[in-house]
């Protein structure tokens, strides 16, 4: 199973492709789709859609993980990155492909161990967890960190029987 991780942000979304196969996990691709912000609002969307539409063309994941927005101190920009993160959904969603949302302590807590770690943590531990990886950044880093948590839910979905 391929499964697409994003990091939402209007100025830079961070993405990551793994490869799960029960536990075993492998890194594809990592990267970060950038907006200028000289551009109008709706222009930098459209480039996020655009943007992701290819990534999702070119990769065929089979699933995608978004991590959810926290609040910000700056309404104006939770409101940004909220909009961002409805393009970033609509663009999974229109694929076919189930969307799973996790909190970024869950996914710090699911990768390092702890909620309240450090994006550095986060970096160090996505390293050791996909041997190899050059992370694009600290954004496709926590985007591979959204695709760990989302491979780990999936086996432990598919490992306890349904009612």
């Amino acid at each position: 199973m391929i499964i697409l991780g994003l990091d939402p942000g209007l100025g830079t979304t961070g993405w990551g492709l793994i490869a799960a196969d029960g536990n075993r996990l492998t890194h594809i691709a990592n990267g970060q789709i950038k907006t200028d912000s000289d551009m109008a609002l709706a222009s930098r969307l459209l480039v996020l859609d655009l943007a992701l539409t290819d990534l999702i063309l070119e990769h065929q994941p089979n699933s995608a993980a978004v991590e959810e927005v926290f609040l910000n101190v700056n309404p104006q920009s939770t409101l940004k990155l909220g909009q961002a993160r409805g393009v970033i959904l609509l663009a999974a969603s229109r694929s076919g492909m189930e969307v799973g949302e996790y909190a970024a302590r869950l996914v710090k807590k699911s990768v390092v161990g702890v909620g309240n770690a450090s994006k550095e943590q986060v970096h160090a531990m996505v390293s050791r967890l996909l041997p190899g990886v050059k992370v694009a950044g600290p954004d496709a880093s926590d985007a591979l960190a959204v695709a760990i948590t989302h491979a780990h839910h999936l086996a432990s979905a598919r490992r306890i029987p349904r009612k």
